[in-house]
């Protein structure tokens, strides 16, 4: 059994049996009825009683196997977890009203018995038909010191969790290993070489217990093609003053530097309302798209629309649809260039258009095919994207989620804001992005079409 199947089988599982106790308890006390009066109490707080005994189980890592692993942490977790339940369950029948009064004290306590018993013998009855299958995570640990040497023996002794140490990169001037430790975790190569070792090895993460060399490391791994490896940092005061500790491996605290960009459920959120309110524009807008259609066509021929191949999610292309707003043919000569201030090849009516963004309305066509978001980074050109992999640290992340008509970039710079300083937008908004920051990047983004801020 995977370790995610195992987690939702405990939550399921145990919803289950925390009620079944419940009412066992209330055949038990009442001789095998169960009594309309008591009983009511229960039917009123189950879904609250359900909700604590999972949060309860939380807390004391009932869904994290690795915190309960042996019968003894198991059944001592399990203690806790169903202890603070029928306390909390207690104070709710005494709290929420006469109600919910009659709900029996004796019976609450021998659903407590019922639950510890239940709650570690599912568990150990599963785990011995199916042991968990922990996916095998190979580790490349950066640096040689005492820390660096007490890391890779932790990992070791977790090693039936799946962790393997692949081995160590270390720098110039770095301590030599211990012989025994070196002949177990062989050095691999220098910090300049992550991401070809990474490459090498499938290392899946990368584990930073050099600081100095934290930079080399981060950058060499950015300018890969090995985006998706974890990079954490064990942190120094610096890091700790400026960041959060995110896991720990035995008192050893990790402070992780990549991270996934957004959960599945705000992915799914997003990608609905993007549909839904870029159908309602569309229809909404069909005035001003006709309008500048015909103004496009009268002043500068055809064709009203242009199309060109941009990079979006995972590096894949796609067809970027704007009205146009240079001459034709405007590459023909000079080839793939950016547009610049004062930009000669743009006619007077696709400067307009540019400055107050109504060349972009048609991408409200890409956004209902799925090509792109309302907000995101902004799609860029093979050419130039091929470019900036190779000479931007860190520019591959862009590319974690859909492009953007707007993004961050758009509203706080310019269309002639070098891509260094984008890239360092998107990757605010890639990190930190929800909701209520994708409703104030649109709100600026409707400011700066009123006021044309920001296109010259």
């Amino acid at each position: 059994m995977s370790r995610g199947r195992f987690i939702t089988l405990s939550v399921l599982l145990d919803a289950a049996f925390v009620n079944l106790c419940f009412v066992g308890a209330f055949i038990l006390w009442f001789h095998g009825r169960l009594p309309t009066f008591n009983y009511s109490a229960y039917v009123g707080l189950w879904p609250i009683i359900t909700i604590v005994y999972l949060v309860s189980g939380y807390i004391y890592g009932l869904y994290e196997p690795e915190r309960t692993e042996g019968t003894w942490a198991l059944s001592r977790a399990v203690f806790q977890a169903a202890t603070l339940g029928i306390l909390l369950t207690a104070a709710a029948a005494f709290f929420l009203g006469p109600r919910f009064f009659s709900f029996s004290r004796a019976v609450i306590v021998i659903a407590w018995l019922f639950q510890i018993i239940a709650l570690v013998g599912w568990r150990q009855a599963v785990l011995r038909i199916t042991p968990i299958r922990w996916p095998e995570q190979h580790v490349l640990i950066v640096g040689t010191g005492d820390l660096a040497v007490e890391l890779a023996a932790e990992f070791s002794r977790r090693s039936d969790w799946g962790y393997r140490v692949v081995g160590f990169l270390r720098r110039e001037g770095d301590t030599p290993l211990p012989p025994a430790v070196e002949a177990r975790h062989p050095i691999l190569g220098n910090v300049g070489e992550a991401a070809r070792i990474v490459a090498a090895e499938h290392v899946d993460r990368v584990i930073i217990a050099s600081p100095v060399a934290l930079r080399e490391v981060v950058e060499d791994l950015a300018l890969s093609d090995e985006a998706e490896v974890r990079v954490e940092v064990i942190p120094e005061l610096y890091e700790i003053l400026i960041g959060t500790v995110d896991s720990t491996v035995a008192d050893i605290p990790l402070m992780q530097l990549t991270h996934t960009p957004v959960p599945g459920w705000f992915t799914a959120l997003k990608r609905a309302l993007d549909l839904v309110f870029a159908l309602v524009a569309l229809v909404v807008l069909s005035p001003v798209l006709l309008l500048i259609a015909l103004s496009i066509l009268l002043s500068m021929g055809w064709p009203v629309f242009f199309t060109q191949s941009r990079v979006g999610k995972g590096l894949r292309e796609f067809n970027v649809i704007k009205f146009r707003t240079m001459v034709r043919n405007a590459e023909a000569l000079s080839g793939p260039v950016l547009a610049e201030h004062d930009d000669s090849r743009i006619t007077p009516l696709g400067a307009f258009l540019r400055r107050y963004r109504l060349d972009e309305i048609p991408q409200l066509i890409n956004i209902v095919v799925g090509d792109m978001s309302f907000v995101g980074p902004r799609p860029e050109r093979q050419f130039f994207v091929d470019q900036y992999l190779a000479s931007i640290p860190g520019y591959r992340e862009r590319f974690r989620v859909k492009p953007g008509a707007s993004g961050l970039a758009q509203v706080s710079g310019t269309y002639a804001t070098t891509p260094e300083r984008k890239l360092k937008y998107d990757l605010i908004y890639l990190y930190h992005q929800n909701l209520l920051m994708d409703i104030q990047i649109l709100v600026e983004t409707v400011r700066v079409v009123l006021t044309g801020r920001g296109a010259r």
